[in-house]
Protein backbone atom coordinates (compact mmCIF):
# COMPACT_ATOMS: atom_id res chain seq x y z
CA UNK A 1 0.00 0.00 0.00
CA UNK A 2 2.84 2.42 0.83
CA UNK A 3 4.38 1.63 -2.53
CA UNK A 4 1.11 2.46 -4.26
CA UNK A 5 0.81 5.77 -2.40
CA UNK A 6 4.32 6.76 -3.44
CA UNK A 7 3.59 5.91 -7.04
CA UNK A 8 0.39 7.92 -6.88
CA UNK A 9 2.37 10.85 -5.53
CA UNK A 10 4.84 10.54 -8.39
CA UNK A 11 2.00 10.35 -10.88
CA UNK A 12 0.36 13.37 -9.26
CA UNK A 13 3.51 15.44 -9.71
CA UNK A 14 3.70 14.53 -13.40
CA UNK A 15 -0.01 15.24 -13.91
CA UNK A 16 0.15 18.62 -12.19
CA UNK A 17 3.26 19.64 -14.09
CA UNK A 18 1.68 18.54 -17.34
CA UNK A 19 -1.46 20.50 -16.63
CA UNK A 20 0.54 23.59 -15.79
CA UNK A 21 2.44 23.37 -19.05
CA UNK A 22 -0.83 23.64 -20.98
CA UNK A 23 -2.33 26.55 -19.00
CA UNK A 24 -1.54 30.29 -19.23
CA UNK A 25 1.43 31.40 -17.13
CA UNK A 26 -0.17 33.46 -14.42
CA UNK A 27 0.57 31.90 -11.06
CA UNK A 28 0.47 28.28 -12.22
CA UNK A 29 3.76 27.71 -10.43
CA UNK A 30 2.09 28.61 -7.14
CA UNK A 31 -0.81 26.23 -7.77
CA UNK A 32 1.66 23.46 -8.59
CA UNK A 33 3.55 24.08 -5.36
CA UNK A 34 0.30 24.17 -3.37
CA UNK A 35 -0.63 20.75 -4.80
CA UNK A 36 2.72 19.01 -4.36
CA UNK A 37 4.11 20.23 -1.05
CA UNK A 38 1.21 18.92 1.13
CA UNK A 39 1.40 15.52 -0.58
CA UNK A 40 5.08 15.17 0.18
CA UNK A 41 4.55 16.34 3.76
CA UNK A 42 1.82 13.69 4.21
CA UNK A 43 4.15 10.86 3.21
CA UNK A 44 4.93 8.51 6.12
CA UNK A 45 8.56 8.65 4.98
CA UNK A 46 8.74 12.47 4.89
CA UNK A 47 11.40 12.38 7.60
CA UNK A 48 13.82 10.80 5.11
CA UNK A 49 13.89 14.10 3.21
CA UNK A 50 13.11 16.40 6.13
CA UNK A 51 15.38 19.23 4.95
CA UNK A 52 13.85 19.40 1.48
CA UNK A 53 10.32 19.11 2.86
CA UNK A 54 11.04 21.98 5.27
CA UNK A 55 12.49 24.18 2.50
CA UNK A 56 9.52 23.39 0.28
CA UNK A 57 7.10 24.43 3.04
CA UNK A 58 9.01 27.62 3.78
CA UNK A 59 9.15 28.66 0.10
CA UNK A 60 5.45 27.86 -0.35
CA UNK A 61 4.54 29.98 2.67
CA UNK A 62 6.59 32.86 1.31
CA UNK A 63 4.91 32.50 -2.09
CA UNK A 64 1.45 32.44 -0.45
CA UNK A 65 2.29 35.50 1.58
CA UNK A 66 3.51 37.38 -1.48
CA UNK A 67 0.38 36.34 -3.38
CA UNK A 68 -1.97 37.62 -0.68
CA UNK A 69 -0.02 40.85 -0.13
CA UNK A 70 0.21 41.77 -3.79
CA UNK A 71 3.85 40.88 -4.20
CA UNK A 72 5.67 40.82 -7.48
CA UNK A 73 4.64 38.03 -9.85
CA UNK A 74 8.26 37.06 -10.51
CA UNK A 75 8.91 36.71 -6.77
CA UNK A 76 5.82 34.55 -6.36
CA UNK A 77 6.93 32.39 -9.25
CA UNK A 78 10.46 32.09 -7.88
CA UNK A 79 9.35 30.96 -4.42
CA UNK A 80 6.80 28.63 -5.96
CA UNK A 81 9.41 27.03 -8.23
CA UNK A 82 11.78 26.61 -5.27
CA UNK A 83 8.96 25.01 -3.28
CA UNK A 84 8.08 22.65 -6.14
CA UNK A 85 11.69 21.72 -6.78
CA UNK A 86 12.27 20.83 -3.14
CA UNK A 87 9.06 18.81 -3.09
CA UNK A 88 10.25 16.86 -6.16
CA UNK A 89 13.67 16.20 -4.62
CA UNK A 90 12.02 15.07 -1.39
CA UNK A 91 9.74 12.73 -3.33
CA UNK A 92 12.69 11.19 -5.19
CA UNK A 93 14.49 10.57 -1.89
CA UNK A 94 11.36 8.95 -0.49
CA UNK A 95 10.94 6.68 -3.52
CA UNK A 96 14.63 5.72 -3.45
CA UNK A 97 14.47 4.89 0.25
CA UNK A 98 11.30 2.86 -0.31
CA UNK A 99 12.95 0.87 -3.11
CA UNK A 100 15.95 0.11 -0.88
CA UNK A 101 13.65 -1.00 1.93
CA UNK A 102 11.81 -3.33 -0.41
CA UNK A 103 15.08 -4.80 -1.67
CA UNK A 104 16.27 -5.30 1.90
CA UNK A 105 12.99 -6.93 2.86
CA UNK A 106 13.25 -9.21 -0.16
CA UNK A 107 16.75 -10.26 0.91
CA UNK A 108 15.54 -10.83 4.47
CA UNK A 109 12.69 -12.98 3.18
CA UNK A 110 15.13 -14.97 1.02
CA UNK A 111 17.46 -15.51 3.95
CA UNK A 112 14.53 -16.58 6.11
CA UNK A 113 13.55 -19.18 3.52
CA UNK A 114 17.14 -20.45 3.29
CA UNK A 115 17.41 -20.62 7.08
CA UNK A 116 14.12 -22.47 7.34
CA UNK A 117 15.31 -24.99 4.71
CA UNK A 118 18.60 -25.50 6.58
CA UNK A 119 16.78 -25.99 9.87
CA UNK A 120 14.48 -28.50 8.20
CA UNK A 121 17.48 -30.38 6.80
CA UNK A 122 19.13 -30.39 10.22
CA UNK A 123 15.94 -31.70 11.84
CA UNK A 124 15.70 -34.45 9.23
CA UNK A 125 19.36 -35.37 9.75
CA UNK A 126 18.84 -35.57 13.52
CA UNK A 127 15.73 -37.69 13.02
CA UNK A 128 17.58 -40.05 10.69
CA UNK A 129 20.49 -40.28 13.12
CA UNK A 130 18.14 -41.05 16.01
CA UNK A 131 16.36 -43.67 13.92
CA UNK A 132 19.67 -45.24 12.93
CA UNK A 133 20.75 -45.37 16.58
CA UNK A 134 17.50 -47.03 17.56
CA UNK A 135 17.86 -49.63 14.81
CA UNK A 136 21.49 -50.24 15.72
CA UNK A 137 20.52 -50.66 19.37
CA UNK A 138 17.82 -53.14 18.32
CA UNK A 139 20.38 -55.24 16.42
CA UNK A 140 22.86 -55.14 19.28
CA UNK A 141 20.16 -56.27 21.71
CA UNK A 142 19.23 -59.14 19.39
CA UNK A 143 22.87 -60.18 19.14
CA UNK A 144 23.22 -59.95 22.90
CA UNK A 145 20.22 -62.26 23.29
CA UNK A 146 21.92 -64.72 20.91
CA UNK A 147 25.07 -64.67 23.09
CA UNK A 148 27.21 -62.67 20.67
CA UNK A 149 30.47 -61.26 22.01
CA UNK A 150 32.18 -57.91 21.49
CA UNK A 151 35.69 -58.23 20.08
CA UNK A 152 38.28 -56.03 18.37
CA UNK A 153 36.81 -57.16 15.05
CA UNK A 154 33.27 -56.16 15.99
CA UNK A 155 30.37 -58.06 17.54
CA UNK A 156 30.91 -61.78 16.84
CA UNK A 157 28.11 -64.34 16.83
CA UNK A 158 29.25 -67.97 16.61
CA UNK A 159 26.92 -70.51 15.04
CA UNK A 160 27.95 -74.06 15.85
CA UNK A 161 28.05 -77.06 13.56
CA UNK A 162 24.46 -77.94 14.48
CA UNK A 163 23.46 -75.73 11.52
CA UNK A 164 24.71 -78.33 9.04
CA UNK A 165 24.94 -82.08 8.60
CA UNK A 166 28.47 -83.48 8.71
CA UNK A 167 30.30 -82.67 5.49
CA UNK A 168 27.30 -80.78 4.10
CA UNK A 169 26.62 -77.08 3.39
CA UNK A 170 22.82 -77.17 3.43
CA UNK A 171 21.25 -75.45 6.45
CA UNK A 172 19.19 -77.63 8.74
CA UNK A 173 15.57 -76.51 9.40
CA UNK A 174 16.47 -75.77 13.01
CA UNK A 175 18.87 -73.03 11.87
CA UNK A 176 16.18 -70.86 10.36
CA UNK A 177 14.79 -69.40 13.59
CA UNK A 178 18.17 -67.76 14.25
CA UNK A 179 18.53 -66.71 10.60
CA UNK A 180 15.05 -65.16 10.69
CA UNK A 181 15.89 -63.07 13.75
CA UNK A 182 19.19 -61.89 12.31
CA UNK A 183 17.63 -61.03 8.94
CA UNK A 184 14.86 -58.98 10.56
CA UNK A 185 17.25 -56.86 12.59
CA UNK A 186 19.76 -56.47 9.73
CA UNK A 187 17.02 -55.15 7.46
CA UNK A 188 16.09 -52.52 10.05
CA UNK A 189 19.72 -51.53 10.64
CA UNK A 190 20.52 -51.02 6.95
CA UNK A 191 23.90 -49.42 7.70
CA UNK A 192 25.24 -52.49 9.49
CA UNK A 193 27.54 -54.94 7.73
CA UNK A 194 28.07 -58.60 8.47
CA UNK A 195 31.03 -60.73 7.52
CA UNK A 196 30.18 -64.42 7.47
CA UNK A 197 33.13 -66.77 7.98
CA UNK A 198 32.95 -70.53 7.54
CA UNK A 199 35.38 -72.71 9.53
CA UNK A 200 36.02 -76.47 9.61
CA UNK A 201 38.01 -78.94 11.66
CA UNK A 202 41.16 -80.58 10.32
CA UNK A 203 39.50 -83.79 9.13
CA UNK A 204 39.87 -84.09 5.36
CA UNK A 205 42.10 -82.31 2.91
CA UNK A 206 42.86 -78.62 3.03
CA UNK A 207 41.20 -78.13 -0.35
CA UNK A 208 38.02 -79.95 0.71
CA UNK A 209 37.80 -77.99 3.97
CA UNK A 210 38.33 -74.68 2.19
CA UNK A 211 35.53 -75.47 -0.26
CA UNK A 212 33.19 -76.69 2.47
CA UNK A 213 33.80 -73.62 4.66
CA UNK A 214 33.07 -71.30 1.73
CA UNK A 215 29.90 -73.19 0.83
CA UNK A 216 28.62 -72.97 4.41
CA UNK A 217 29.31 -69.22 4.57
CA UNK A 218 27.52 -68.82 1.23
CA UNK A 219 24.52 -70.79 2.52
CA UNK A 220 24.09 -68.47 5.49
CA UNK A 221 24.50 -65.42 3.24
CA UNK A 222 21.91 -66.76 0.77
CA UNK A 223 19.43 -67.43 3.58
CA UNK A 224 19.80 -63.85 4.83
CA UNK A 225 19.33 -62.37 1.35
CA UNK A 226 16.26 -64.55 0.78
CA UNK A 227 14.82 -62.79 3.83
CA UNK A 228 15.46 -59.29 2.49
CA UNK A 229 19.00 -58.44 3.66
CA UNK A 230 20.80 -56.60 0.84
CA UNK A 231 23.90 -58.15 -0.73
CA UNK A 232 25.99 -55.05 0.00
CA UNK A 233 25.55 -55.72 3.72
CA UNK A 234 27.13 -59.17 3.46
CA UNK A 235 30.58 -60.60 2.81
CA UNK A 236 30.88 -64.41 2.88
CA UNK A 237 34.34 -65.97 3.29
CA UNK A 238 35.58 -69.52 3.70
CA UNK A 239 38.46 -69.85 6.16
CA UNK A 240 38.90 -73.64 5.94
CA UNK A 241 40.65 -75.30 8.85
CA UNK A 242 43.20 -72.55 9.34
CA UNK A 243 41.66 -70.77 12.37
CA UNK A 244 40.80 -73.35 15.02
CA UNK A 245 39.46 -72.23 18.40
CA UNK A 246 40.13 -75.59 20.06
CA UNK A 247 42.27 -78.69 19.59
CA UNK A 248 41.54 -80.94 16.62
CA UNK A 249 42.89 -83.93 18.57
CA UNK A 250 39.55 -84.75 20.16
CA UNK A 251 35.89 -84.80 19.14
CA UNK A 252 34.86 -81.94 21.43
CA UNK A 253 37.54 -79.65 20.04
CA UNK A 254 36.75 -80.55 16.44
CA UNK A 255 33.09 -79.77 17.09
CA UNK A 256 34.01 -76.26 18.30
CA UNK A 257 36.14 -75.70 15.21
CA UNK A 258 33.25 -76.60 12.89
CA UNK A 259 31.47 -73.28 13.05
CA UNK A 260 30.20 -70.22 11.23
CA UNK A 261 31.16 -66.84 12.68
CA UNK A 262 29.19 -63.70 11.90
CA UNK A 263 31.02 -60.43 12.55
CA UNK A 264 28.83 -57.31 12.70
CA UNK A 265 30.21 -53.81 12.26
CA UNK A 266 29.22 -50.32 11.02
CA UNK A 267 32.48 -49.95 9.09
CA UNK A 268 32.23 -51.57 5.66
CA UNK A 269 35.89 -50.90 4.86
CA UNK A 270 36.92 -52.74 8.00
CA UNK A 271 34.80 -55.73 7.04
CA UNK A 272 36.35 -55.76 3.56
CA UNK A 273 39.81 -55.58 5.12
CA UNK A 274 39.03 -58.51 7.42
CA UNK A 275 37.83 -60.50 4.41
CA UNK A 276 41.24 -60.12 2.82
Amino acid sequence: MKRIKSLILSASIIAVLGACASTPKTIDELETARALVPQVEASPRAGIAAENVSQARQSLERANKLATSGGKLEDIRYESVVATRNAQIANEKILTAQAKEELAKGEQDRQAVVLEARNREADNARLQADTAKQKSASLEQELKDLKAKKTDRGIVLTLGDVLFDTGKATLKPGAYSTIDRLAATLKEAGGRKVQIEGHTDSVGSDELNQTLSQQRADSVAAALMQRGVTSDQIIATGKGEGFPVASNDNAAGRQQNRRVEMIFTDDSSRVASDAN
